[in-house]
């Protein structure tokens, strides 16, 4: 143990090594060193991380915990960083070390000649050492750490071009609406202090059917709680603050408009971390949200809603990183919705192979973008296969992993949750499974319209852009080793998942789904039978084929629609209106209540009353004394009689 004790601290403090030694020295050394440094820390922790996997697939590690450091206590409580190690961590710290170190060996290429070219290799470290941090944690202050520093790194990394107004709503926004969900994850862990007393993850885990089955133990707010529903408080706020990073509705608005960053971050953020931690939160709380049904169909719910309907988006964007952007909110729609159903092996298995397609579609995209010279609407590209050849190899590999095609990664992943969705007794699962059956078109539609509109039809591309040709190769080469994850990870881990690859990590309830799936889909080879005559493939092909026929073969079809469903496009283009209704009617109705607040509270009470109230009283004072006071003889002679005979008049008062 005290290898793997080393190996985590390495995994876990390279990155931020890297990011101080760039951050602090940016201004003073060579791109060279930055990009060096960075990129080798990272390229030992996913060495180190590939080590960890290895020990706990194959040499039967036991789930290790470590107290690294006690910085406080309070009576009993003890407030620390440590580490929890188990198979879970184990595949979470491989997926971000990978994907993390590709993105950097990427931005060499890609930020080549930026102004800010050493500053971001600081921030993306930092970004990756702070989900490394919130993975690793053994505790919910340590967790909200990581929750708080990754969103920390989003901020400065989405306004990265700081000088674009755009950049700076960007990120603004992603600031503010994690913001509200990180304040239902913080009540979530007050909420959990209070019921358990303690932070630790193993002493909350194995106490919480001691605190259901204890009457006495229950959670006192402004309304009453007793023990099941206190359970149900805590999932549902730990739940709000993963909608915040996960990027589920209503809180999903930050997620498109965070592709005013750099395209590396793009992927980062929505392939390894950020939008990750949400999923994996919840995972790891499994033996909470596994006590309360009611959080399980809100999860179930807001899952399914993001799924379908965010998916629908995607349809209308021309963006070429708008259109994989909502790509990622649809999926991680569907993850959710797995968590909802208690198939959190299926939803991790899906953020693992979704990591390395998404990450390969992100990367792929930026691709485009360079060889473009930075254009990204797709209405003026087209027929780049003939200019980019691996681009677009690796490309049509990530479409098809998104679309779920049979033998691609997102089949894998995909399939086993809808599977696990249509077997679920949970209220509102079975319009859940159609719903994510739907999404499967909606999905597989606008991949392939963005992809034949790129790389096939006519080449609508500006002849002013000069040559295009493919990037060099540290931009291809992380796009075919992506390419070679989002085909063969599937298979790698399917059978694995299916056999309760996380065992003690994560807790369910009811295992009969996983036994009867077990039993019926047996291994990879039979999903990949079942899944040639299943609807989801059908639905997937369906997709695919209106795709080409509506952008290569009959294009005036796809114009007649548009026309035809005017209202539908001009809803969708707007985003159902959240954007609006937040801008219009939440930002201003809390503008508006703050302007009365500031009128009220400050300019009346504060101003007037008390800071200038004050003086105002003590003049008003002053000025009647100083007439009292004149100096005259005369005067004072006068009110010493006045006053001398109301005294005698009310004592003889009193006599009578």
């Amino acid at each position: 143990m005290d290898s793997l004790n080393v190996y985590i601290l390495i995994i876990v403090f390279f990155p931020l090594v890297g990011s101080l030694i760039v951050g602090f020295t940016c201004r003073v050394v060579s791109n060279r060193f930055s990009h060096t440094i960075t990129t080798g820390m990272l390229l030992v922790s996913a060495i180190f991380s590939f080590k960890v996997l290895y020990m706990y697939s194959f040499e039967s590690y036991l789930p290790f915990e470590k107290t690294l450091y006690v910085w406080g206590n309070i009576y009993d409580v003890k407030f620390e960083v440590g580490f929890l190690i188990d198979r879970l961590t184990a595949i979470m710290l491989f997926v971000v070390t990978v994907i993390s170190f590709l993105v950097h060996l990427y931005t060499i290429g890609y930020m080549q000649g930026d102004s800010g070219y050493n500053r971001f290799f600081s921030y993306i470290s930092f970004f990756t050492f702070a989900m490394l941090m919130l993975v690793v944690s053994n505790n919910f202050l340590q967790l909200f750490f990581g929750w708080e520093a990754v969103g920390l790194a989003s901020y400065l990394l989405i306004g990265f071009w700081f000088k674009r107004p755009t950049a700076i709503f960007a990120n603004l926004k992603a600031f503010i609406v994690n913001r509200v969900g990180d304040l239902g994850f913080l009540l979530g862990i007050a909420a959990v202090f209070c019921c358990f007393g303690t932070l630790n993850y193993n002493e909350v885990f194995s106490s919480v059917d001691s605190v259901i089955s204890d009457n006495s133990v229950v959670l006192n707010t402004v309304i009453s709680f007793n023990t099941v529903s206190a359970v149900t408080f805590i999932s549902i706020c730990l739940f709000i603050g993963a909608m915040g990073k996960s990027a589920q509705v209503p809180l999903h608005v930050w997620l498109p408009d965070s592709m005013e960053g750099p395209t590396p971050i793009s992927a980062l953020i929505h392939a390894a971390t950020m939008v990750t931690a949400g999923i994996f939160m919840v995972a790891r709380m499994s033996p909470i949200f596994e006590h309360s049904q009611t959080a399980l169909i809100f999860v179930l719910l807001i899952g399914t809603i993001t799924c379908f309907f965010m998916g629908i988006l995607g349809i209308v964007q021309n963006d070429i990183k708008r259109v994989v952007a909502y790509s990622t909110l649809s999926q991680l729609g569907l993850m959710v919705t797995a968590l909802g159903v208690s198939a959190y092996s299926a939803a991790i298995f899906h953020l693992v192979t979704h990591a390395f397609f998404k990450a390969l579609l992100f990367l792929g995209a930026g691709s485009v973008i360079v060889a473009l010279h930075h254009e990204q609407d797709i209405r003026y590209m087209g027929n780049l296969r003939k200019y980019m050849p691996i681009t677009y190899y690796t490309m049509l590999i990530g479409s098809l992993a998104l679309a779920g095609i049979p033998g691609f990664s997102g089949f894998f992943s995909k399939d086993l949750i809808i599977e696990n969705v249509h077997l679920s007794n949970l209220p509102y699962s079975d319009l859940a499974y159609y719903l994510l059956v739907a999404g499967v078109f909606i999905t597989s539609f606008y991949s392939f319209r963005m992809f034949f509109l790129v790389f096939h039809t006519n080449e609508r591309i500006d002849p002013h852009l000069g040559v295009v040709k493919e990037p060099p190769y540290v931009i291809t080469l992380p796009l075919l080793i992506l390419a070679f994850f989002a085909l063969f990870s599937g298979w790698i881990f399917f059978d694995s998942i299916l056999q309760n690859y996380f065992g003690s990590a994560i807790f369910v309830k009811n295992l009969d789904n996983s036994n009867f799936l077990l039993k019926e889909l047996v291994d990879a080879k039979h999903l990949f039978l079942h899944g040639i005559l299943s609807l989801p493939f059908l639905m997937s092909l369906l997709g695919i084929v209106t795709a080409w026929y509506l952008y290569c073969f009959n294009i005036n079809l796809a114009t007649t629609i548009k026309s035809k469903l005017r209202v539908v496009h001009y809803i969708l283009i707007n985003k159902y209106g959240f954007d609006a209704f937040n801008q219009y009617f939440l930002s201003f109705g809390v503008r508006f209540f703050g302007k009365i607040l500031w009128k009220i509270g400050d300019v009346f009470l504060i101003d007037k009353l008390i800071v200038n109230g004050v003086p105002y009283l003590i003049k008003s004072c002053s000025n009647f004394v100083k007439r009292i006071q004149t100096g005259r003889l005369y005067n004072y002679v006068y009110i010493m009689i006045t006053g001398f005979v109301l005294l005698l008049f009310g004592l003889l008062s009193n006599v009578t």
